[in-house]
């Protein structure tokens, strides 16, 4: 998919979108090592857009794993299906989504990896977002999301990594990726 599209969809709809270009392959190599998509039997993506980190979940997840990408955007979604046929995308908002749709009883998942633009989001979608996704990962199981450099520092930036911090046990902080536009790192939360 174009960056083209991708700055589209960004000047048709800002506060889903969340960044005038996809997230580089350096940004989704670090998410993949922070996560370790490549052991995980069941993988969630939150706003998968483009597909920039669906293209390197694909590469690394085990042959027989599941995938589910849950999307807002409807263009984004029409242009992924085709693209990851063996993937299964859902156009929804992460904030309602029934995964008991999608998971087998007892199931849950090993990995959630988010590409959403949190700090473009108020506190009650990030937590009405997290109180919906994070019950459905196993212990033991990471999420992983992005934050701009030097954005974490906004009021809105703090406000997201505390509310991280609130609703789960500890999070780490990745490198930061300078091969991004803007530079970015990942954080890194594990249930216990």
């Amino acid at each position: 998919m174009s960056a083209a599209t991708f700055l589209k969809e960004f000047c048709r709809n800002w506060q889903t979108v969340g960044a005038i270009a996809p997230s580089s392959p350096a940004l989704a190599e670090r998410m993949m090592e922070a996560t370790g998509v490549w052991q995980a039997k069941r993988v969630l993506e939150l706003g998968p857009g483009t597909g920039a980190f669906t293209d390197a979940i694909s590469d690394s997840m085990p042959h027989g794993a599941d995938y589910l990408g849950i999307e807002l955007n409807p263009t984004f979604v029409q242009q992924l299906t085709p693209r990851f046929p063996k993937m299964r995308f859902e156009c929804a908002g992460a904030q309602e989504f029934d995964f008991s749709q999608v998971l087998p009883p007892g199931e849950k998942f090993d990995t959630i990896i988010s590409g959403l633009p949190w700090t473009a989001f108020p506190r009650a979608l990030q937590e009405a977002i997290l109180n919906n996704v994070l019950p459905h990962l196993a212990p033991g199981g990471c999420f992983a999301t992005f934050a701009y450099f030097g954005f974490h520092q906004l009021p809105s930036g703090r406000r997201f990594r505390s509310l991280l911090h609130e609703l789960t046990h500890g999070v780490e902080t990745s490198r930061v990726v300078w091969r991004n536009l803007p530079p970015a790192f990942v954080y890194i939360a594990r249930k216990p």
